[in-house]
């Protein structure tokens, strides 16, 4: 991801968004939602390349900037609540798209952000059934929308969806957790007891 032109799409790709060139000078764009107005993704060229100012959770902020050369304190921007993106090509695109992603989700009260941050709170040897975590996340009815969020897991290692199970405590299928098996040694590791595909939820469910 390199182009004004692709930046531009996949941030225009999230709910309730327009874009809006505030500016005297043409070159910055910005990206905002609707309702609130807020902007989650500035877009401009410096120095040759285009840059792209993100807001950054505190906990993530100095993790990306360690992580790549090109992510740097917000230009022309609070350095403690926005990063500044450098697309000079050494960055992955599915990290620049993450970052822009965890932008959107910390302007918005994003159903998919309280997913997450309910996951993170199943403890280490328990797990959760899916109308568990929704509950969690302040809907009851929104079972499915935890498995739709899960699937799409952007950071496994820090939102165990593996500690997620059915209303049964069964595991999910193959497909998930990288094949056949892998959340049962997860689960395993983890200290909970799986048996023929499933966890005594009484024992173990929260």
């Amino acid at each position: 991801m390199k182009t004004r032109e692709e930046v531009l799409k996949f941030g225009m790709s999230f709910k309730n968004v327009y874009e809006e060139k505030p500016f005297h000078d043409p070159n910055g764009q910005l990206i905002r939602v609707k309702g609130s107005k807020k902007a989650f993704l500035w877009i401009y060229e410096r120095n040759g390349y285009i840059n792209l100012n993100v807001k950054a959770d505190p906990e993530w902020r100095d993790f990306w900037r360690s992580a790549y050369e090109s992510v740097t304190a917000g230009y022309h921007q609070n350095k403690e609540h926005w990063n500044t993106i450098i697309l000079d090509g050494s960055i992955p695109d599915k990290d620049i798209r993450r970052m822009i992603a965890e932008s959107y989700d910390l302007i918005t009260d994003s159903p998919t952000k309280r997913i997450y941050e309910a996951v993170k709170r199943i403890p280490k040897g328990h797990v959760a059934t899916y109308g568990k975590v929704a509950e969690m996340a302040g809907n009851p009815k929104m079972s499915r929308a935890v498995g739709n969020a899960l699937h799409k897991n952007p950071d496994p290692e820090h939102i165990p969806c593996f500690r997620v199970v059915n209303s049964k405590g069964e595991l999910a299928g193959a497909f998930a957790f990288g094949g056949g098996g892998a959340q049962a040694k997860l689960l395993e590791a983890d200290g909970v007891e799986v048996v023929n595909g499933k966890v005594d939820l009484k024992k173990y469910g929260i």
